[in-house]
This record gives C-alpha cells, structure tokens and sequence, in this order.
C-alpha cells in the first residue's frame, strides 16, 4: 500500500485539518468531536444535515455552503459518524426551523442518525436516499444503498431550504428526488482502506464488478471486461428496469440529469467517455438530457470504476438544481 500517510490514527483529524484551512471562507471544522458547518449558519432556515463514513469525499463535507448542507459529519473511512457528533454540531447551530436529516441507506448510518434524532429537542425529518439499483441487500444494507443520487437531493433540497422552504416541503421534495433517481455503478478495481492496508476485493485485470458499491461491495456479477459501450449499455438496461418497476416514465416527453460519477482512480476523460456514451444511447431512446454532470463526486476512496445516475426532471427539481451554489466542490451562479 503506498499512501500518503503519517500515522492511520490520525488521517481523519489531519485530512479535515487541511480541509478546514483550504477552505475557511467557507467552511467551520470542528474536530472533537468531528462535524463541519457552514461559516454563517442561518437558524431562521431549515437546518441540512447530512453525514457518513470518509473515504466518499468531496461527499458531504464538501457540499457545506450556500445553495447545500449546513452541516456534514465524518466518520472513520468507511465507519458511520456517532449520534454525539450530530448533536453537537446541532447543539452549536439552534435551529429555529426544524432540522433534515439526508442519510444514505447503510446500516450504521441509518442507526446512528436514528438515534440523534431521538436525541434532539428540534422537530425533524429524515430522507433516506437508496438510489442504488444494482441490488436490492447487501452486507451493508436492509434494502436499496445510497449512493450518487445523494448529491442531486442535497444540491435540490437545499436550494429550497435556502430559499425559506419549510420542514415538510423540503422533506417533500427531497424524497421525491430520491424516487426520481436511479444509479449504478462498475467497478475496474478495488479499493485499499488504510487502516487495512490491502484491498478490500480481489479482482483480476480481466475482469469487472458489475453493480459495484461505494465501499467495494459486490455486485450483481463478476464478468469479463468489454467495450465501454457495450457495459454502458447493459448498466442503463438496469436503470430502465429500476424506473419501470416504479412507474416513472423514461421516454421523449422527459426530461433527465445525467450524472456521470468517477470513484476517483478513472481519468476524467473515461468519465466523459462514459458520458458520449450514455448520450448516445439515450438519444436512441429519444430521451432528452436537459442537465449534466461528470466528475468525481460521490468516490470509494482509491477505487477505479465509474457509477450511472439518472434524475427524471420536472420544472420543480430544474428550478432548484439550477440555482446558485456555493461550496468546496459544487458551485455555479457565482
């Protein structure tokens, strides 16, 4: 394993001790317990707060600002935050407005958000993204995984928060584009957690991880590699299942974001290559991109791969993706 390291115990604190310095126009860090806030918290606003294991940056500490979240809080690479880091970082921002929780189906953030939750004395809510259509378990999971579609609820949900939308329209919202979204992801090679200090799977250089999760679950399959169309073909064959089996149309009057998302080891011109790839073949099915995105945005560490989203529009979740943002790593309208 070569990694940029001093000693494993300490990543986290060092990683978000940088991150705090690069971006302190933006952002507040605190680092006992670990949580990251907006500069300026507007307690008259619903209160975003979202939250997972690191390893996925720039997912979610990244997206803290205007437009996004107002907090995020990190785990361990790969590990749930604890119930005491959202509470605190709640504590410190009072909220007058109610508080949402964006949480990603995985077991452990599930409970330990549940737990917060229970924890705080603000009227809350809770969306619980599982966009992930390549399996309905895992290891991880009871049910569908969160993955790239995350970005999309948190760019959307929090312009209307921004814009004095309440607790129950912003939760409104946010579980409608969690329903819109449908994402799934391959994979070319593993991932190494540092603590490991090896990868998490094994995989020949011959060989994919079809339906990948972002923490280097398997799959629905393990199969030899192909052209890049014909696997693109085959993970929108899912997404199209995933929007029939819950009667959304895909067809020519819709309109869809298409988010191609890097895991971090793909050159971002694979990912646009991936990109020309799913245009083609949605042109073929006369469906229209009306927006895009590509880049790494919701990442498995080290792992080379690739994931899939589509977002079904509607003038609602247009409006709101394109207003302005500003943080770390998503901004425009600037």
């Amino acid at each position: 394993m070569k990694k940029f390291l001093n000693d494993v115990d300490d990543f986290l604190h060092e990683s978000l001790s940088g991150f705090a310095e690069a971006h302190k126009d933006i952002v507040h860090v605190n680092l006992d317990p670990f949580y990251v806030t907006r500069k300026k918290i507007n307690p008259n606003k619903v209160l975003l707060v979202s939250g997972g294991g690191s390893g996925h940056e720039p997912l979610h500490t990244g997206y803290i600002g205007q437009g996004m979240l107002d907090i995020a809080c990190p785990g361990h690479i790969f590990t749930s935050p604890t119930p005491d880091q959202m509470i605190a970082a709640i504590d410190c921002s009072q909220p007058k407005n109610g508080v949402l929780f964006i949480v990603k189906n995985y077991s452990g953030d599930v409970m330990n958000f549940e737990m917060a939750a229970e924890m705080i004395s603000s009227e809350h809510k809770t969306i619980l993204i599982n966009d992930d259509a390549a399996v309905i378990n895992s290891s991880y999971t009871e049910g569908r995984r969160g993955v790239a579609g995350t970005v999309i609820v948190e760019k959307v949900v929090g312009s209307l928060a921004e814009d004095g939308g309440d607790l129950e329209s912003c939760h409104r919202l946010g579980e409608k584009v969690n329903r819109n979204c449908s994402s799934i992801g391959v994979a070319l090679t593993s991932c190494t957690i540092p603590a490991a200090g090896k990868t998490t799977f094994d995989i020949s250089e011959s060989d994919i991880e079809f339906g990948v999760g972002i923490h280097g679950e398997p799959g629905r399959k393990r199969e030899k590699i192909r052209d890049a169309d014909s696997i693109v073909e085959d993970m929108l064959q899912v997404i199209y299942k995933d929007f029939e089996d819950k009667n959304l149309a895909l067809n020519a009057s819709s309109e869809v974001l298409l988010l191609i998302n890097g895991f971090t080891s793909t050159p971002l011109s694979e990912l646009y290559l991936l990109f020309n790839a799913s245009k083609k073949l949605l042109n073929n099915k006369q469906i229209p991109i009306a927006r895009s995105l590509v880049g790494n945005y919701t990442t498995a560490l080290d792992m080379a791969g690739a994931s899939i989203t589509i977002c079904l529009l509607d003038d609602e979740i247009k409006k709101h993706w394109d207003t302005r943002v500003l943080t770390p790593n998503l901004r425009w309208g600037v």
